[in-house]
């Protein structure tokens, strides 16, 4: 059994500062472990962050590519998107793979929980293992300029050794599916 810790931050205040149908930003007055003031900024998400990494019998997966506004580059990444906090995150994930890909599975996995950048923002995310898969038509939402790309999942692991896969939903989901499928 795990030993609660206390948290040695204090919050004095907490003030909005901003808000759009994805995230909302507010800045805390703390008390930090040390005992000094100062402030603290935090980026609180909509949804939950989800990624599905598709494979098939021959250990082929797909990758989505689209060019990152925030960036400023290109990314390739496993289909990937958001589900509202009060849905069902699998069932946010299957949309999602419909969605970016066109395809169905009929096996679902969860691959593991993370939380991508724990020291701004509050964000959780899961990834899914997508198997048994059905191929249809994909349905990308207005925002998304999307190139698919069929691989093998092998390969996948070397885009991210390479550095050619940076979104971290990605690498982390990549990495564990492939050492759960034995690669």
């Amino acid at each position: 059994m795990e030993e609660e810790i206390k948290n040695p931050w204090q919050t004095l205040a907490t003030k909005a500062i901003y808000q759009n149908p994805w995230i909302s930003v507010r800045e805390d007055q703390v008390i930090n472990p040390k005992g000094g003031q100062g402030i603290y900024g935090v980026v609180s998400f909509k949804n939950k962050a989800l990624g599905i990494i598709p494979v098939d019998a021959e250990m082929n997966t797909w990758l989505v590519g689209q060019y990152r506004y925030a960036l400023n580059e290109y990314s390739w990444e496993i289909p990937m998107g958001g589900g509202l906090l009060e849905k069902d995150i699998l069932e946010s994930a299957k949309r999602e793979l419909k969605e970016e890909t066109g395809f169905t599975a009929a096996k679902w996995t969860k691959v593991c929980r993370l939380h991508t950048t724990n020291s701004v923002t509050d964000e959780e995310g899961f990834v899914y293992l997508a198997q048994e898969l059905t191929a249809g038509e994909t349905e990308f939402e207005e925002t998304e300029d999307l190139q698919l790309r069929k691989l093998p999942l092998k390969e996948a692991v070397e885009m991210v050794m390479r550095d050619e896969i940076t979104d971290a939903i990605s690498v982390a989901g990549i990495l564990k599916v492939a050492r759960l499928l034995g690669l």
